[in-house]
């Protein structure tokens, strides 16, 4: 029964992924006399946390009872305060926590705190399943950049475009709206300027009961972003644009008159390492990458990627000019390519999805 309870919380945590950022994703059940007498999730960051809303949901009953909790109790004070304190306060007799928190400001001092207090502390419960939902929050955490992932919708033979520009589309309805989901689980979503000058794209989540509309970031070294493109004009959605030093402060003024947010950086080029540690410093702890064959290219030879979700369709398009997924210059030898480890593999429609993470020894 206890894997039973902490499946709970963990489903529980898993529906609100993409909507708690920069907080983690964490759902708590609390059990007495094997009843469930509270269930709690944190749903946004600077409200409840998950054991505060289970805890409010048992109330007294929660005196004696075991709390299963997919993440380590917060013992500090943030927006809220600590949870370790209030589970505590409660007369909880035993929790049991999947995953420990990373995060300097409580790393293990949850549960320390918890078992001082002399409540019974089991770790490790469905670990495996509860680090997947906050692989994001953890990164960040550690590394304080976000946690980057590459995303195509490719042919069988990775072409993302025929020979003459056709793209729409390579893979079909289901795959789309996987793809949408995606981009509601991501704080920001990232393309080259050729995309948006080729594509018009708006880069929304576009979800059938809504979603969270990622903030929209774009490479643009000179500054071309049409001032009629969707990421302008429609609103949905924040919108930065990343330049540099070659770019026109008048183009700039311009761009910032239309509500867009122009980051410049005191280079010639986008170094993608400074990007991404710039947009740590703002918060933005997950990175959806959707960007052409080259912006793929730039994040590959550079090694700044945790995650590759592909959606290939059953299709051969083959050329030379067609267009591939990666492109640029590519790496030279076999022996610097960054190896993968296959994580799923699973029929969506016609297409098959395929998601990979970087292997920890590259």
């Amino acid at each position: 029964m206890e894997h039973h309870y902490m499946k709970l919380a963990i489903d529980m945590a898993k529906n609100t992924k993409g909507q708690t950022s920069p907080n983690p994703s964490v759902g708590c059940v609390i059990v007495k006399n094997n009843q469930i007498t509270g269930v709690g999730a944190h749903l946004k960051a600077g409200e409840a946390h998950a054991e505060r809303q289970a805890l409010e949901m048992a109330k007294e009953k929660a005196s004696g009872a075991t709390m299963f909790v997919t993440l380590e109790p917060c013992s500090h004070y943030g927006r809220t305060p600590p949870c370790a304190d209030a589970v505590i306060e409660a007369g909880i007799s035993k929790v049991f926590i999947a995953s420990t928190d990373p995060n300097p400001q409580v790393a293990g001092k949850g549960i320390e705190k918890l078992e001082k207090a002399g409540i019974e502390v089991d770790t490790g419960l469905m670990k495996e399943e509860a680090d997947e939902i906050n692989r994001e929050f953890f990164h960040f955490i550690s590394t304080g950049k976000p946690f980057v992932t590459l995303k195509t919708a490719c042919s069988i033979d990775g072409k993302i475009a025929t020979s003459t520009g056709e793209s729409k589309w390579i893979t079909g309805e289901e795959a789309r709206k996987d793809g949408y989901r995606l981009r509601h689980e991501h704080d920001a979503i990232l393309c080259g300027v050729g995309t948006v000058i080729e594509d018009n794209p708006s880069l929304t989540a576009r979800l059938e009961d809504g979603g969270n509309n990622p903030v929209r970031i774009v490479l643009d070294t000179r500054l071309r972003m049409p001032l009629d493109s969707n990421l302008i004009t429609d609103k949905l959605a924040e919108t930065w644009i990343i330049t540099t030093s070659l770019a026109e402060k008048e183009k700039i003024n311009e761009l910032e008159k239309h509500g867009v947010y122009v980051l410049q950086l005191e280079s010639s080029h986008i170094s993608i390492d400074q990007l991404l540690s710039v947009l740590g410093d703002k918060q933005i702890t997950s990175l959806l990458v959707e960007g052409g064959g080259k912006v793929n290219d730039s994040f590959l030879r550079t090694g700044q990627f945790q995650r590759v979700v592909k959606y290939m369709a059953p299709l051969i398009i083959g050329g030379e000019k067609s267009k591939s997924s990666f492109s640029g210059e590519g790496i030279p030898l076999l022996k610097d390519t960054p190896h993968l480890k296959l994580h799923s593999m699973e029929p969506i429609g016609s297409d098959t999805k395929f998601v990979f993470y970087k292997r920890e020894d590259n």
